[in-house]
């Protein structure tokens, strides 16, 4: 991801979570940190078409990988474009030399815990009220990452 696609990623973002989209700063704010010799941070984006049809980031602290975001266009889901997202994260995270990498979830987004339960992220715990201003649950769920240190995410 690139500082162009912001806007095609605002849209998607708005469209995908309206009550919670994150806002231009906050993009900004992550794609400050995917440069350079501090870099933390990595994200891409997927386009077909010329359009810009999903994308994702990672966050990495001292050995711990951290799914900051992930989304596909309604129109992409079953394609296995999240998978591919995925995959493109835990790679990231193999480099970043995590150990494990962790995710929230909406515990209503049973299609999301699907697909991360299929890379063997296991659930670890919840956030109470974490998504606002909807007051939705997360679902914390963990990636043990054996499998990144052998190169290969598991189970994609």
């Amino acid at each position: 991801m690139r500082w162009w696609d912001i806007e095609p990623v605002l849209a998607l973002e708005e469209e995908l979570f309206p009550e919670d989209a994150w806002s231009r700063g906050m993009f900004w704010s992550e794609l400050a940190h995917t440069r350079g010799p501090g870099a933390n941070r990595h994200y891409t984006v997927a386009e077909r078409d010329g359009r810009l049809v999903g994308y994702g980031g990672l966050a990495a602290v001292d050995g711990t990988g951290d799914v900051q975001t992930i989304a596909t266009a309604r129109d992409q889901w079953g394609t296995g474009l999240g998978g591919r997202l995925l995959t493109d994260l835990l790679t990231a995270a193999n480099t970043f030399e995590c150990h494990e990498v962790l995710l929230e979830v909406r515990v209503d987004n049973h299609r999301a815990q699907r697909l991360y339960e299929r890379f063997g992220f296991e659930p670890i715990g919840f956030r109470r009220g974490y998504y606002q201003p909807g007051n939705i649950d997360a679902l914390v769920m963990r990636y043990t990452t054996e499998s990144l240190v052998q190169g290969t995410p598991i189970n994609g």
